[in-house]
């Protein structure tokens, strides 16, 4: 999964991030004083929107040469930044809370209230508390950015180490270098433990009860109802992954035997072809249909044609152009990081960047030709074409409807990578019998519905760290304990007690928030499904291609240049017609597939 940046300029407050010594912050209100006027919010804000246009390029040029040239100078002027912002932002967050139960016009409303929300982390409001959480967090970022572990007598840094995850299938060479990789993370583990002790301290001066109750305040709706409504779409989804696990773990045992994969247990976390088991997709070649067309391997398609990385992004870009969105900037292709630079630390994890709010868009990736970094690389110019499409709305007013949205731009025009998709860009000549789908549609399954518990329980396992259920010495036993109610997986031998293992994920020492991952998913095929309707498809949804639909660019476009200027609600009711986040759109994707696991399971004992 990808991540905007560490400064993304997707976020309200994100922009904050920058040097602030010329910057002050409105003074607060005291008891000598009137009360607050509507008056007064507007001229707050409008202060607030001055500081965030005038910082916001620095921070995230700052965290840009960061994440491409990770040394302890880059490290200091991210951490210096980070805790300035953060009390730059509780400043704010703590003066909007004062506006509370002043009449104000609905726009200045919404600011206010985004105001709040802002933080990722908020620190509480004494001297320290934000430069130390600033340290941490850079700390932690850059601690997994730079690890290595120790294989076959030589050093292998973590991109590398995901590569082997996906490429290898000796259970014991797999089991060696997962243990090895997770018991790195165990470095980090007491930075997170102070950091959110901070972080709460910090969340409930904001006036909620810990970090989790704040990040789930940002849908537009109350925190609890947010919490009930993920169980819901996850209820929608969960027979369709019960069912395709159920089919992956027979196909395993076969392969592997009774003493690595028993049929009567979650399955080995390491063999699944990705380090967290989050991805599926590697492992189809072990688990795809005795009928299935072998003709689209998109691996070998791209190399046989002799793809290179900044040819897979302009293939990409082609992709938007044909919606008739505009082409990226020359700068974009001077600027971004598309391969692995040699000769320094960098942050390969797949980025995408919109560093002054104007047209200086990148990515930032260390993209090998392959299937999984073409699909990436559509996915992360998702995120730069809604950059630019909002970019004319107030600062506060720059961001995805709600995160899911962001994520999932670029995810639904990965679900239109199909055969004619492929035949349309000469990937291919001819597009494959339909009687083929159901390999088709597996081997989309293990990436598509694989993620969908994975995407879930990250954020579940930080919501009971904050709320204090998990506690430092529970991390790690509750973390499998998630991981093996909804995925229905296990490490490969026994944890320690005190070992780290969520660590060994980036989005938990990055502190990126994760639940967006899986509203995206939900969201990708119900953006799909109404993509394929405007473009007048008629055939199986699975077979849609909306490449080159303008009338599709058109609607998409009317919701991404909304921001987060209305409640996501209004932004999905602009594309999609719809108001309500809907799970039935992937079941109608998969109902081929869901006949033939049905009748593939059929006398087996599911579950675990």
């Amino acid at each position: 999964m990808a991540q905007y940046s560490r400064f993304p300029q997707t976020g309200i407050l994100a922009s904050f991030c920058a040097a602030l010594m010329a910057c002050s912050p409105p003074p607060a209100t005291t008891e000598s004083q009137a009360e607050p006027t509507s008056a007064d919010a507007i001229g707050f804000l409008d202060e607030a929107e001055r500081q965030l246009t005038a910082i916001s390029e620095e921070a995230a040029r700052i965290g840009w040469v960061n994440e491409t040239y990770i040394n302890f100078d880059t490290d200091w002027l991210v951490a210096n930044i980070s805790g300035r912002y953060t009390e730059l932002g509780v400043e704010y967050a703590q003066k909007a809370v004062a506006f509370d139960g002043v009449d104000v016009p609905p726009d200045a409303r919404r600011k206010l209230e985004l105001l709040k929300l802002g933080l990722t982390l908020p620190a509480p409001d004494k001297p320290g508390a934000a430069q130390e959480l600033a340290e941490i967090t850079t700390r932690l970022q850059s601690t997994y950015g730079v690890g290595k572990i120790e294989f076959e007598g030589r050093t292998v840094p973590q991109a590398e180490t995901e590569v082997l995850m996906r490429q290898l299938r000796d259970p014991v060479k797999l089991e060696e270098i997962w243990t090895e990789w997770h018991d790195y993370a165990k470095v980090m583990k007491a930075d997170y433990v102070r950091m959110v002790e901070i972080a709460n301290e910090g969340a409930r001066e904001l006036g909620f009860r810990d970090v989790g109750a704040l990040w789930r305040a940002g849908y537009d709706m109350p925190p609890d109802a947010f919490a009930t409504e993920v169980d819901r779409l996850w209820s929608q989804v969960k027979p369709l992954y019960d069912d395709l696990h159920c089919y992956v773990r027979g196909e395993l045992n076969e392969r592997y035997g009774d003493a690595v994969v028993p049929l009567d247990q979650p399955i080995r976390a390491d063999l699944l072809g990705n380090m967290w088991a989050q991805s599926w997709g590697e492992r189809y070649e072990d688990v795809k249909p005795s009928s299935a067309d072998t003709s689209l391997d998109l691996n070998k398609l791209l190399v046989d044609k002799g793809y290179d990385p900044v040819q897979m992004v302009k293939t990409g870009e082609a992709f938007f152009s044909s919606l008739g969105f505009a082409p990226l900037p020359e700068t974009f292709w001077e600027r971004s990081q598309i391969e692995r630079p040699e000769g320094r630390e960098v942050m390969c994890h797949a980025s995408a960047w919109d560093l002054d709010a104007r047209d200086d868009l990148r990515i930032k990736m260390c993209a090998v030709v392959g299937a999984e970094d073409f699909r990436t690389v559509h996915h992360e110019l998702g995120h730069n074409y809604y950059q630019r499409a909002y970019q004319d709305l107030p600062p506060l007013f720059r961001g995805g409807a709600n995160d899911g949205f962001h994520e999932a731009v670029g995810d639904t025009v990965m679900l239109s990578i199909t055969p004619e998709y492929l035949r349309q860009i000469g990937l291919v000549d001819t597009v494959p019998d339909a009687s083929q789908d159901v390999g088709l549609l597996l081997q989309q399954a293990l990436d598509g519905v694989a993620f969908l518990p994975f995407g879930l329980l990250i954020d579940k396992w930080r919501w009971q760290v904050f709320s204090g259920e998990l506690t430092p010495e529970t991390y790690n036993s509750g973390w499998w304990a998630l991981r093996t109610q909804y995925q229905g997986v296990r490490p490969p031998s026994e944890r320690a007690a005190d070992a780290f293992d969520p660590g060994a994920k980036y989005h938990i020492p990055a502190n990126t928030p994760y639940m967006r991952y899986f509203l995206a998913r939900i969201l990708q095929y119900q953006f799909y499904e109404a993509a394929c309707r405007l473009a007048g498809w008629e055939g199986p949804l699975h077979r849609c291609s909306f490449y080159g639909s303008q009338e599709v660019g058109a609607r998409l476009n009317a919701m991404l240049e909304l921001g987060q200027s209305k409640p996501w609600q209004d932004a999905l009711e602009a594309f999609t017609g719809q108001r309500e986040m809907d799970a039935s759109a992937i079941l109608a994707y998969y109902e081929p597939l869901s006949a033939w696991l049905k009748e593939q399971n059929a006398g087996k004992t599911c579950g675990w």
